[in-house]
């Protein structure tokens, strides 16, 4: 299919395409002629996977670049391309130095070796965590560190729900693209689920006193 065709079948213009195609994002077409290029359904796959990294994922062109590059080395294991996929939708945060951050991160370090999880305490979501323990500790919430392993044992369920849908996946680039938008868009089902359970929650502890 020519340039036209691909923008059609995927919503994404053709200057766009052409942008993508020199920041190394998607591969070039074949030549047909000096001025024409073929391109085929991977191109497709590749342009979905594009799209739905930077809208659904959030992530910069570069971000992205490096998680296309993770996805091209064949001698990378399917779970290290999705470490690199999955970390790069977990949000930054400013670390302010002091005692809050440093103890956060040390409750985070003992909550993976606790439940033995393959995690490292310096990963992006492991210091996303931190963070937040912090800025609860910072606002007089500090005791919501216990009822963490309540939400880690959750957290469990969740993960291994959303792995086994991915592993539907056998191509590479669905295993990934399958990852970054369950990751994000599972996020926002799982928070309207909890607040729909919190709903119900609420009604069964405290309804009657009201």
């Amino acid at each position: 299919m020519r340039i036209g065709e691909l923008s059609r079948r995927t919503g994404v213009s053709v200057p766009t395409i052409k942008y993508y195609v020199r920041e190394g994002l998607l591969p070039p077409g074949q030549l047909t002629s000096p001025n024409q290029a073929a391109y085929d359904e991977t191109h497709v796959r590749r342009l979905r996977l594009v799209r739905a990294l930077l809208d659904v994922g959030g992530l910069s062109v570069a971000g992205v670049r490096e998680v296309i590059l993770a996805i091209a080395d064949t001698e990378r294991p399917v779970h290290k391309v999705l470490g690199v996929a999955a970390d790069r939708v977990v949000p930054r945060y400013p670390e302010e130095p002091g005692e809050g951050i440093v103890a956060a991160r040390e409750a985070v370090a003992a909550l993976i070796a606790k439940h033995g999880w393959r995690s490292h305490p310096e990963s992006p979501a492991a210091q996303a965590l931190a963070v937040a323990l912090a800025a609860l500790e910072g606002v007089g919430h500090g005791a919501f560190v216990e009822v963490l392993d309540a939400y880690a044992q959750a957290a469990e369920r969740v993960a291994r729900a959303d792995l086994d849908y991915v592993a539907r996946n056998v191509v590479r680039e669905e295993l990934v693209e399958s990852v970054v938008v369950g990751t994000v868009l599972g996020d926002a089902v799982f928070g309207a689920l909890r607040r729909l359970a919190h709903v119900d929650a609420s009604d069964r502890l405290f309804g009657d006193n009201t």
